[in-house]
């Protein structure tokens, strides 16, 4: 059966072919929600048209939207979905599993990370190894890795301000947290002489990317606009989403810099 992805941040998304020609007369589409208000977009124009109806589409996360989407064919099933990421091996092996054997990946754009604020407020400067040590639940620490201390972003630097970590962002079934795992936490650790030092492979993968859930990360679920509305309400917190809401939000949230750059769209 075939069905199409479609991957933003890297974007994309899918689709089983025979999908259309069955019973179902309304196409209905999952994923990633940095990808979910441009389908939208498409969604509206395409049932403008008056041929068909307006395709469903539902901002259920990267991964929520693979796993609906691969666990099998037919009118119970979704028609595409998005996501701000490639698919993984266990995925399309899922896929498989489930007769969903012919899938066709459509890269539809690009998309960056931010982290931001309430405009206003003192903008931050960051390096990914403040971020690391801000945000993971063991931190290297006397030779080895130690429960998260840190309370405030000048125990992590004492460059940065005396404020609270609160930093607000998605969850683990997210597409733009794999990336922001990738692309700050992997990165911001692998320096220490403690994470050098770790031999397994899995244990030193789970040091790096682990999340601490002390309340320091507060995670707003499949919705990115949440966020913007949760730092105008916490002028102290950071939050984590595509660069897309930051620019189509200018006037209610600003990009912190990240060692030294500010986030723009080159």
């Amino acid at each position: 059966m075939k069905k199409t992805f479609a991957v933003a941040a890297l974007a994309a998304a899918m689709i089983p072919a025979a999908a259309f020609g069955q019973a179902r007369d309304q196409i209905r589409i999952v994923g990633s929600s940095t990808v979910f208000p441009f389908s939208t977009a498409v969604a509206e124009a395409f049932g403008r048209q008056g041929k068909f109806k307006t395709p469903v589409v539902e901002s259920t996360g990267t991964g929520g939207g693979m796993r609906l989407f691969c666990a099998g064919v037919g009118t119970g099933h979704p028609d595409m979905t998005n996501a701000s990421r490639p698919m993984t091996k266990s995925e399309f092996e899922s896929c498989n599993k489930n007769g969903v054997t012919d899938i066709t990946e459509v890269k539809i754009g690009f998309d960056g990370i931010v982290i931001a604020d309430k405009i206003g407020s003192a903008k931050m400067n960051l390096s990914r190894k403040d971020i690391y040590l801000a945000l993971a639940e063991k931190v290297p620490m006397n030779g080895g890795l130690a429960e998260n201390p840190y309370k405030t972003w000048a125990q992590v630097n004492p460059n940065l301000p005396n404020t609270k970590i609160e930093v607000i962002g998605p969850p683990p079934t997210s597409g733009t947290r794999d990336a922001f795992i990738e692309l700050v936490m992997d990165y911001g650790c692998k320096d220490f002489p403690e994470i050098k030092a770790i031999t397994d492979a899995k244990v030193k993968t789970a040091a790096c990317s682990k999340i601490r859930e002390d309340g320091a990360y507060i995670e707003a679920g499949e919705n990115d606009n949440l966020i913007i509305q949760k730092l105008n309400t916490s002028p102290e917190a950071l939050g984590i989403f595509g660069y897309s809401f930051l620019d189509q939000n200018k006037d209610k949230v600003q990009g912190s810099q990240i060692e030294g750059f500010d986030s723009t769209f080159e």
